[in-house]
């Protein structure tokens, strides 16, 4: 039991002593006091008809309706409890099982409120109430499972022990200045007959430049009365502040309606009515009008009410202001897309014109009031089902009255959900950036040396192109931006080196990432392993028939390796070398290691068109013998071929890497990724200079 309810029974306690509990009929006064929407009152005469009542019929009547009046103040454990003591009582009606369903969804208590569902749903199969309340905790259960990416914190500083709700921008240019809705110890007027809490009252704070938010104060009279002030909306000129005011009357059920107040200096002037046309609006105490949101251009306003002919509870409506007649047209019903046979309610228009944000429990949602989104048509009017902002946005308690700071994806709303400081607190919303980074080392793939100014080339598909060099330990790092496929290769040149001083070749080796689709910051890597650009590298084994020169089929798969490496490294220029071993002649071995070297240079100009100036054939015939023939004699005997096949070798080696293709396409212009959050890595300037 909450210390709100402890002090409210402890009030009823003394209050239900006086005479006034003499009365013989209590249930019809507590009816009275409950129709009233008394709640705080009606509760207690409940409590002390319930104790005297001797039927169990009229017993299990108090008991449901003792829940309803602690539902109607938000006290939904006592609520709960008192619907199911009245559900054991076997009280008539079925809708007690909805109710328990409903405060079940709220405590996020979902196959619970599933199981009360169902139970609802036998005894009433034509129910709508119910299979939307299944369907909303399956969807709830997907939704916490799956939450978007936005980051959802308690407003702390201005929030109290209280209900502090509601909040609207009084700053409509910097958002630094809030007012608000608060129940908090120093309204104007006494208690509230319905809650039993302080009146509320219209506060406002402001935040300095270190982002510190002032001490809320009240905004005093005028604005703040001994009724129930709140849900404001200042216009884009700060000119003009709508409210809600309820005045309470004894005896009589509480209505709601929209003022305005002026700005006169520094000061606002009395709040008038606002008046729509036809002045003959339907009659009743309990008629209401409230929330009020003012659309960017002035002329629109938004509002919740309840008068007749709406869809059930209370409906968003809008009017429109006309200049001429300085006055405001009959409200029209925003239609069955928004509004429910439930409560709609809280509307806020974004500056766009057409995103109507609001809160509702009667689309499926995670429970009380949840927020939710829907696009006006160019027509003006709203066909399609609005859209759940899910979890985090939305929690298994109340969530309502959110505001946007302009265009941005953040801003503030309130919410009774579990983390807060009382009941309704504000909270503030926000979505942080997608951060993307990729990182990785580039080293010597025979002894993993680290390789410095080693080139990565990054190209993604929204056009960007982009290198980064690596560091004396062979890292780079670079930031990626959102929505994109990215290409990473690593090119080198005459200045990529190891700590030796040892130059490296790239190869055609690839990453391939992308950023498309994803809903969270990610972290990727790429590592390349490099052959070093030696005296002497070989190839792949390159065969000949016996004394001959002409390439087998197998031969050109060989070379096809060396082909990917000049394709990899566009400006190298290269010595192809045939050696042969030291059987035969001097001169036969010279003049057949030359013939094979031409024989290889001729395959890659002619058939995989290397430019000829890349390629210098050479033929050393037996004059570099890698094991030499004392060597090769010594050897056993099985072994010997062996040792003359490795004197057999094609090989190559850089000679310069300064080759220009002239008829090399021109290079892509440098353009670096557009990333949020964070600058672009220092190597991308580095590399953009070094351009």
């Amino acid at each position: 039991m909450s210390n709100n309810f402890k002090l409210i029974a402890f009030v009823l306690t003394i209050f239900l002593s006086t005479s006034i509990f003499s009365q013989k009929n209590l249930g019809k006064e507590a009816d009275k006091h409950f129709d009233n929407r008394e709640f705080y009152l009606a509760a207690g005469y409940y409590k002390k008809a319930y104790e005297k009542e001797k039927k169990a019929e009229k017993k299990a009547r108090f008991l449901f309706q003792m829940g309803e009046c602690h539902r109607h103040i938000n006290q939904l454990k006592e609520a709960e409890s008192y619907y199911t003591k009245a559900i054991k009582a076997k009280y008539d009606d079925p809708i007690a099982n909805l109710y328990v369903a409903e405060i079940r969804k709220e405590f996020m208590r979902y196959d619970e409120a599933i199981v009360a569902y169902q139970a609802y749903q036998q005894e009433v199969p034509s129910s709508k109430d119910a299979e939307l309340g299944i369907k909303s905790c399956e969807l709830a259960q997907k939704w916490k499972d799956a939450p978007t990416r936005h980051v959802v914190e308690n407003l702390a500083f201005l929030n109290s022990k209280e209900n502090d709700y509601s909040p609207s921008f009084a700053d409509q240019k910097n958002y630094k200045r809030l007012i608000f809705t608060s129940w908090r110890d120093g309204s104007v007027g006494g208690n509230d007959i319905v809650t039993g809490h302080s009146h509320s009252d219209l506060f406002e704070s402001q935040m300095d430049k270190t982002g510190k938010w002032s001490q809320p104060k009240s905004m005093g009279e005028p604005l703040d009365s001994k009724y129930n002030d709140g849900s404001s909306y200042i216009s884009k000129k700060g000119d003009l502040l709508f409210f809600t005011r309820c005045i309470e009357e004894k005896s009589k059920a509480i209505g709601c309606h929209i003022y305005i107040s002026r700005k006169n200096g520094p000061t606002w002037g009395n709040p008038e009515k606002v008046e729509f046309d036809p002045n003959n609006l339907p009659a009743g105490d309990s008629l209401s009008f409230r929330h009020p949101c003012l659309s960017a251009d002035g002329n629109t306003l938004y509002f919740a009410s309840n008068m007749p002919g709406g869809f059930g509870g209370h409906d968003l409506y809008k009017c429109t202001y006309d200049k001429k007649t300085k006055s405001w047209s009959a409200p029209i019903n925003l239609g069955p897309a928004i509004n429910t046979a439930h409560t709609e309610a809280y509307p806020f228009m974004n500056d766009d014109g057409k995103t109507l944000y609001f809160s509702s429990n009667g689309h499926p949602g995670m429970g009380g009031l949840d927020l939710f989104k829907a696009e006006m048509e160019t027509d003006g009017k709203f066909s399609k089902a609005p859209e759940n902002l899910k979890f985090p946005m939305n929690s298994s308690k109340d969530d309502f009255g959110i505001i946007f700071k302009g265009k941005k994806d953040e801003g503030y709303f309130s919410s009774n959900r579990d983390g807060g400081k009382g009941g309704d607190d504000i909270w503030t919303f926000s979505v942080p950036p997608l951060l993307f980074d990729l990182e990785g080392f580039v080293t010597d793939k025979a002894d993993g040396r680290a390789i410095a100014n080693a080139s990565i080339l990054i190209t993604g598909s929204d056009g960007t192109n982009f290198p980064v060099k690596t560091d004396d330990k062979g890292h780079y790092t670079t930031k990626l931006a959102p929505e994109t496929n990215y290409s990473v290769g690593c090119e080198t040149d005459e200045n990529t080196k190891n700590a030796a001083g040892m130059k490296y070749l790239a190869n055609d080796d690839k990453g391939k990432f992308t950023t498309v689709g994803e809903l969270a910051s990610k972290h990727y890597r790429k590592d390349f392993q490099l052959v070093a650009a030696t005296a002497e590298i070989h190839l792949p084994e390159v065969l000949y028939d016996l004394a001959k020169w002409d390439l087998r089929p197998e031969s050109k798969d060989s070379l096809d390796y060396l082909y990917k490496v000049l394709v990899a490294n566009p400006t190298i220029v290269i010595e192809l070398s045939a050696h042969t071993d030291s059987r035969d002649t001097p001169q036969h071995n010279d003049t057949l290691s030359a013939r094979r070297a031409r024989s290889c240079v001729d395959y890659l100009v002619n058939e995989k068109k290397v430019p000829a100036q890349r390629i210098q054939p050479k033929g050393w015939g037996e004059r570099k013998l890698l094991i030499t023939d004392a060597q090769i004699a010594k050897a056993p005997a099985e072994e010997r071929e062996g040792l003359h096949q490795k004197n057999r070798r094609t090989v190559f080696r850089v000679l310069r890497w300064d080759y220009v293709d002239p008829n090399a396409p021109a290079k892509p212009p440098v353009v670096l990724p557009k990333v949020t959050g964070e600058e672009n890595s220092s190597e991308i300037d580095d590399a953009v200079e070094e351009k």
